[in-house]
């Protein structure tokens, strides 16, 4: 592929954001992707899916420099430090935090330069371009050290203490700054709606209330972190999870994405390519559900009430993800433009997976709530009518074939899984009507169960082998099986899921990770090893005492991480290379999960 070399490796990627939006800031010190001021608005920075047109704000040492990075303490602050010698400074990266930043967000974007030792001289260049790469924005200065960048629904306040230089004809702005001991200079981009940027009390904040935002965010996250409840002798992992998982999360409405990122392949130059900017019910319910195991419960009631609201109570409006607003309507168009990272192409954005049927989800939004309910709540009944409703559907559509939670693109199929999840719809709405004496028609409730556990024990296995199979009639198997016991269809324990789990051992493995599948799901063969599935074999070993063999795959899971403890969604084992949107919210989910039951073995 043409020109793939420019592009950085996605392991050279580090996280930031602001629970609105999130950007990428490569090992380099470049931001590469960065959508404002919402997740899944469109690029301002978009180098990521397009090395020349997508648009990038690099600050890069002018010597080749020994780079090390890591976070600061319990937070999403990035310390970027470049070493020559003699000679270091540090790079901080972060977006500004505050308390009652849910409803009033800075939407600032800050860069520190930091000397440490000698004398270090960094390349400035900011080259914004909306609309992912396809508008040049206006530039022009409004102080002496600030610059506005204006294009299409995106405005840019970009000051600091640094002097820009205004590039016309490149509609860029560069600068080139040296930093010696104890040196701080500041860079900051900060998000205004056009129509405000000519507004009188719009202006760039001084050096001490950039240095106050620093503070202000440190303080912010960390006390976050302390919420968390988890064991002192977990990995340290755990907690840089728990934070990615937080800061995926969109904290006006409460939804959390699957990734910041669109389009990113799950195999070099092919065509899975996907926008992963929007919240999934599946995804947002299984992160709910590892949050909860670490305190977090402000995080599970936002999430809980975002898709009551959303889907208006009305059990025909639900879909299986919406945008982070709750829009439905998220229409998938490639943006021809853009090349994609190393090629790969199409670059999408939407997703036509919001259309399609796909049977689990009535049993995610039953498990969420009966999981709320045994945390201690008593208000099951105020939402008992759509809740029902649901239990209805399930009932109704549970003999429909559907596209499984992998959303394959070839014909519906009687996913096992889905089958499972309909059966849990019924039994959460069975035990929630009991528990909390609300009315419902029990004894058809109950029939109805036992028939859907009746067809899933007779066409969902293969009964020479005594395994859980894909699909009714199929042979082959799923890593989705490895759910069955999270919502109590069978014991981990159970001698049937022991043999699934270890069929899917030996039929799914590679390099020592696990596959999602290996049938065929109307796309071209090709991709990487689907992550959160090792560590959800590894939770199922851990359970059923297992235990060297789980902390093997736990093991070898984790080593696909990047540097700062960053997951994608799949990886390459002979390439050793990250692969899919990252950082993947599903992927740290499993991984906390999988930590905890480790704990508990």
């Amino acid at each position: 592929m043409k020109g793939a070399r420019r592009y950085p490796p996605l392991a050279d990627y580090a996280l930031i954001g602001d629970c609105h939006s999130a950007a990428l800031v490569s090992r380099r010190g470049s931001i590469d992707w960065c959508c404002l001021p919402r997740f899944d608005s469109d690029s301002c920075f978009g180098r990521l899916l397009d090395w020349r047109a997508g648009g990038y704000f690099e600050i890069t040492p002018q010597v080749r420099c020994r780079v090390r990075r890591r976070y600061l303490p319990n937070s999403l602050i990035l310390e970027t430090t470049f070493s020559a010698g003699r000679n270091e400074a540090r790079l901080l990266d972060f977006f500004a935090m505050r308390k009652g930043g849910r409803r009033r967000p800075r939407r600032e974007l800050l860069r520190v330069i930091q000397g440490v030792r000698g004398t270090v001289r960094f390349d400035v260049r900011l080259l914004p371009r909306f609309d992912f790469g396809a508008v040049k924005p206006w530039i022009y200065r409004v102080e002496r050290r600030a610059y506005v960048a204006a294009g299409g629904d995106t405005g840019l306040l970009i000051g600091g203490d640094v002097r820009l230089l205004h590039d016309e004809a490149g509609h860029a702005l560069s600068a080139q700054v040296a930093v010696t001991r104890g040196m701080r200079r500041y860079l900051a981009v900060q998000f205004v709606a056009p129509e405000d940027l000519d507004d009188a009390s719009t202006q760039t904040e001084s050096r001490a209330t950039l240095a106050h935002h620093f503070e202000e965010t440190l303080a912010w996250w960390q006390s976050w972190a302390a919420k968390l409840v988890y064991p002192q002798t977990s990995e340290v992992g755990l907690v840089r999870s728990a934070i990615v998982l937080k800061a995926l999360t969109h904290a006006p409405t409460g939804a959390i994405v699957a990734a910041p990122t669109t389009s990113l392949p799950e195999q070099v130059g092919g065509p899975r390519n996907w926008d992963y900017r929007f919240s999934w019910l599946r995804d947002s319910v299984f992160t709910v559900r590892a949050l909860s195991a670490l305190g977090l419960e402000a995080e599970a009631d936002g999430f809980r009430r975002f898709i009551q609201r959303t889907t208006a109570g009305n059990v025909e409006d639900l879909q299986v993800l919406y945008g982070v607003d709750g829009k439905r309507r998220l229409s998938e168009q490639e943006l021809k433009h853009l090349e994609g990272w190393r090629g790969s192409r199409p670059v999408r954005i939407g997703n036509d997976a919001s259309c399609q049927y796909q049977a689990d989800m009535y049993g995610l939004v039953l498990e969420l709530f009966w999981r709320w309910s045994e945390r201690g709540s008593a208000q099951a009944e105020r939402y008992w009518s759509f809740l029902s409703c649901l239990v209805e559907a399930a009932i109704a559509r549970w003999r429909l074939p559907d596209r499984g939670m992998w959303e394959v693109r070839s014909r519906p199929r009687h996913f096992v899984n889905s089958k499972v999840m309909c059966w849990a719809a019924v039994n959460r709405g069975v035990a929630l009507a009991e528990k909390q004496s609300l009315p419902a028609p029990l004894q058809r409730w109950r029939r109805a169960r036992a028939e859907m556990r009746r067809a899933i024990e007779s066409r969902g296995m293969d009964h020479r082998r005594g395994i859980f199979v894909q699909s009714f009639g199929a042979t082959a198997v799923d890593a989705a099986l490895l759910l069955l016991p999270s919502v109590e269809f069978v014991t981990y324990e159970d001698e049937r899921m022991r043999r699934t789990a270890e069929q899917i051992r030996q039929e799914l493995s590679v390099g020592g990770l696990i596959l999602r599948y290996r049938t065929r799901d109307g796309l071209p063969r090709g991709e990487g090893v689907f992550l959160a599935c090792t560590f959800w074999l590894a939770e199922c070993f851990a359970h059923q005492g297992r235990t060297r063999e789980a902390r093997a795959l736990f093991t070898r899971a984790c080593a696909c991480a990047n540097d700062l403890g960053l997951f994608a969604e799949e990886y390459a084992p002979h390439g050793r290379q990250l692969l899919g949107n990252f950082p993947q919210g599903l992927t740290h989910l499993a991984h906390i999960s999988a930590s905890l039951a480790l704990e508990q073995a």
